[in-house]
Order: structure tokens, then C-alpha cells, then sequence
């Protein structure tokens, strides 16, 4: 083959891997089935192993509950953090009155939802603890007793 035409060929082929390696990277990035998963795990483990074992399973980022950029938050109704997989400094604290960067108290909306309804989906923005990023973020919580159970996925 001459020389001029094996230069386009390789570049082509080279973008044409880019594009399809890029394509099975966000095809393997977490969907709204894998925050549903988690939490069904999470519950069931907290019924299991009750939930001072699992809290802390979920806070040290125990690799079953830590997917990708999904992992599992607990809040008590009154707002006080029980369990977060990506930020042990949460636990413990009253997030009650904490906002995203639109000023949507996300932890107040939370719990409120949680004390009406056994499963949501919620809107907020937080940051992406793969890329440390401000992004969309969609929670999936589910009632247990006086907690939420939460797990999201990332929108970008």
C-alpha cells in the first residue's frame, strides 16, 4: 500500500477505536438500575447485620457497596447523616439545612419525601466523587424505619 494512503487509513482507524472506546465507557457508567440495586443491597444488609455494622460498612467504602460513582448515604429523618460512602466527615452531622450549588436544601427535601413515601427519586446537584466535579445528581432513596437509604447516579 503507498505511503500517502497509509497515513489516513492508520488515523482513521485510531479515531474510529477512540470513539468506540469512549462509547463502552459511558455505556459502562452507572444507570438508575445500579442505584436501585444498591439500595435494595444496603436495606437488606442493614436488616441482616443491623445498622451499626452496616453504617459502618457504608461509610469505609466496603467494596459491595461502592459501584463506580455509587455508593450508599443514610440519613436519619431529622436530617443527621448515618452512613455516606464518599465522605466519612459527613457522618454524624446535621445536614438538615445543607444546599446544592442552586441553593436547594436537598437533605430537608430528602427526608420530607422519606417520611411520606416508601421509594423516590430525587433531584440535586453534588459532587462527583470520581471526577470531583459539581454534576446533576438523581437519588434513589427508600424508607427504613426513621431513615432514608439513598443511593445516585451521576447525570453527565
Amino acid at each position: 500500500m503507498n505511503t500517502w494512503l497509509r497515513q489516513p487509513l492508520i488515523s482513521a482507524l485510531a479515531a474510529t477505536l477512540v470513539f468506540i472506546g469512549a462509547a463502552a465507557m459511558a455505556a459502562d457508567g452507572a444507570n438508575k438500575d445500579d442505584a436501585i440495586a444498591m439500595v435494595k443491597k444496603a436495606v437488606a444488609f442493614i436488616k441482616e447485620q443491623g445498622p451499626e455494622k452496616a453504617y459502618a460498612a457504608f461509610t469505609n467504602k466496603d467494596a459491595q457497596f461502592i459501584d463506580r460513582d455509587v455508593y450508599v448515604v443514610v440519613y436519619q429523618f431529622d436530617g443527621k447523616v448515618l452512613a455516606h460512602g464518599s465522605n466519612a466527615k459527613f457522618v454524624g452531622k446535621d445536614m438538615i439545612d445543607a444546599q446544592d450549588v442552586d441553593g436547594k436544601l436537598f437533605v430537608k427535601e430528602r427526608v420530607e419525601m422519606a417520611a411520606k413515601q416508601p421509594s423516590f427519586w430525587q433531584d440535586y446537584k453534588f459532587v462527583n466523587p470520581v471526577d470531583k466535579k459539581v454534576e446533576p445528581k438523581q437519588m434513589y432513596c427508600e424508607r427504613l424505619d426513621n431513615t432514608a437509604v439513598c443511593s445516585g447516579i451521576y447525570k453527565s
